[in-house]
């Protein structure tokens, strides 16, 4: 009978000390959720060449894209695609001979720019100006979840105007492509720097 009693003392000790410990463990543990990983993207070495053609502009692009015309522009060939297959990216570029006021042309791209106000955190915009060659323009960059990251713009303030954007087809995610949209935004730069008029 006295063996019973200490039984059940040590099994009512023994439950009590299970409990303070679970509860104490509980108390110390701070769980952070972990950030979501993305996959590591692999990018190329920057090399470039000239575009070819009887067009009235040239200048330089990655030799990891494909030059192709924009399919959408009937006998325009004068508007081009850069396309990065393996990036699922393109940089979509056109290109007007301007009659009279090419505010118009100007206007048009500062609306198209900001029309991604609904889905940016914020827009900025660089200006570009190379005097030897008349171009001049302007770099837009799209920073949030915007289907369009960067945009620009080149004329030589008379009589042509030529545009470019670059759209991902992937649903926009600032953190996942940020990695590649620096990249691309690299090319854009080179492509401003080394146009030029013919």
């Amino acid at each position: 009978m006295v063996i019973m009693k200490r039984v059940k003392q040590m099994n009512k000790i023994f439950i009590l000390l299970v409990f303070v410990l679970i509860v104490s463990a509980c108390k110390k543990n701070d769980y952070v959720p972990k950030p979501a990983g993305y996959f590591r993207i692999d990018l190329p070495e920057k090399v470039y060449q000239t575009i070819e053609g009887e067009l009235p502009f040239s200048f330089e692009y990655p030799v990891y894209s494909v030059l192709e015309d924009y399919k959408g522009a009937s006998g325009n060939n004068t508007w081009k695609n850069i396309n990065f297959p393996q990036y699922k990216a393109t940089i979509h570029l056109s290109y007007e001979k301007t009659t009279g006021d090419p505010y118009k042309h100007l206007e048009e791209a500062r609306k198209l720019a900001y029309k991604h106000t609904v889905k940016a955190d914020a827009i900025t915009e660089k200006t570009y100006f190379n005097t030897e060659n008349k171009v001049y323009g302007i770099l837009y960059d799209i920073k949030g979840d915007a289907a369009s990251s960067v945009q620009f713009f080149l004329t030589d303030s008379t009589s042509q105007f030529f545009r470019g954007a670059l759209y991902f087809k992937a649903e926009p995610n600032k953190d996942s492509l940020r990695p590649v949209i620096e990249f691309f935004r690299e090319d854009i730069l080179h492509l401003m720097e080394t146009f030029e008029w013919k």
